[in-house]
């Protein structure tokens, strides 16, 4: 059975999750980066904050070797290597490989 979170009326199977939504509603950043001091809600969201700090880059593009520090900055790469360009304009139809290219357009 789910559990519902009072203040947003959502319902959640792991009481895990109930208090990860919890922390939207308060504000409450527990997680805080030990070299900066920058807080965060969630301790997946620091870990990757980290990688500011120390220069690791996990994510290795399987094509021409590029490291990347998050892996949405990877699926971005891949787009120059595949051609994908997802993000299409509704009034001329020129398309764009990331999506702030399209709203500068």
């Amino acid at each position: 059975r789910p559990t519902i979170c009072g203040e947003c009326g959502k319902g959640f199977s792991r009481s895990s999750d109930l208090a990860r939504n919890r922390i939207t509603h308060t504000g409450e950043r527990p997680f805080t980066c030990g070299a900066c001091g920058k807080g965060f809600s969630q301790s997946s969201n620091l870990a990757a904050h980290r990688r500011i700090h120390t220069g690791e880059k996990p994510f290795g593009c399987r094509d021409c070797g590029k490291r990347f520090g998050e892996g949405s900055a990877l699926v971005q790469h891949r787009r120059t290597h595949t051609g994908e360009r997802p993000y299409r304009c509704g009034e001329c139809g020129k398309n764009f490989s990331v999506s702030s290219n399209l709203r500068r357009h």
